[in-house]
């Protein structure tokens, strides 16, 4: 997770009008993909770490700095993007704290949902998370 949170503070002064979010993709032990949300807040740092994770990605466990998104905007759901990869797992730190955009509110369908595995564990969100949730 800590891993996950220094990816995030790379887009921080540059996401906006997103949050910035990092996400750390581990396999049998071994990182298999990485990424951070990028200038403008497009792609999401789900995405990016798909992306370069490709195929490697499917059965990994997602460690992500904030929740995913489950709703479209001006990109499809991250929640969506880490079903069709076939990531088995979700560890986040902190739900969004944006209600609409929750994909525990259950309007969409998380990884965990899709898989029957365990949706998320806790880090220590309050002492770590505070500088990514701003749209910065």
């Amino acid at each position: 997770m800590k891993a996950a949170l220094a990816l995030a503070r790379r887009g921080l002064g540059s996401a906006w009008p997103n949050p910035t979010v990092g996400c750390v993709l581990v396999k049998d032990a071994r990182v298999v993909g990485r990424g951070w949300t990028q200038p403008g807040g497009r792609p999401h740092g789900e995405t990016e770490a798909l992306a370069r994770a490709g195929a490697a990605a499917r059965g990994a466990t997602a460690y992500v700095s904030l929740e995913p998104c489950c709703h479209w905007g001006k990109t499809p759901p991250c929640t969506d993007a880490l079903i069709a990869a076939g990531i088995r797992r979700v560890v986040l730190p902190i739900e969004d704290p944006d209600p609409p955009r929750r994909s525990t509110a259950g309007s969409r369908p998380t990884p965990a949902r899709a898989s029957g595995s365990p949706a998320r564990g806790r880090a220590s969100a309050a002492t770590c998370c505070a500088p990514t949730m701003t749209r910065s």
